[in-house]
């Protein structure tokens, strides 16, 4: 199918389609006169993209998760459960450092996960702009 029909049947601009096709997240043929063809599986591709930006997921995030799995091997349940888990380690840590004392920062060290640590790295970034 061509970019105009996935733009209609996912909802998604054409220029998003674009830009996505140009990072890496999708992938499309080219014809002989140079038109971009996606096939169906880009329907779910795309989707999956969708979902995973409206958990506030950054683009170098998704891709490194359609990298490691194929998008039909990714259970979006499991996804929005680890993300969950996430935010409980997170808010744990937040807690501990409101504490202030010298012994949270070392318990903190032993205990985050790297996925955890990584996060707040990310979120520390964002918010220093």
């Amino acid at each position: 199918m061509r970019i105009g029909e996935l733009a209609e049947i996912t909802n998604v601009t054409k220029r998003t389609i674009d830009y996505y096709t140009n990072i890496g997240l999708l992938k499309a043929e080219r014809s002989t006169s140079n038109y971009r063809y996606y096939d169906h599986s880009s329907i779910e591709r795309l989707l999956f993209i969708e979902r995973c930006k409206e958990k506030k997921m950054s683009l170098q995030c998704i891709k490194k998760l359609l990298l490691d799995k194929n998008v039909e091997e990714i259970d979006v349940k499991e996804l929005s459960l680890k993300m969950k888990g996430l935010k409980k380690e997170v808010d744990k840590v937040l807690s501990t450092l409101h504490k202030g004392n010298a012994n949270s920062y070392e318990y903190i060290k032993k205990n985050i996960s790297p996925e955890a640590l990584s996060l707040i790295q990310t979120l520390l970034l964002l918010l220093s702009d």
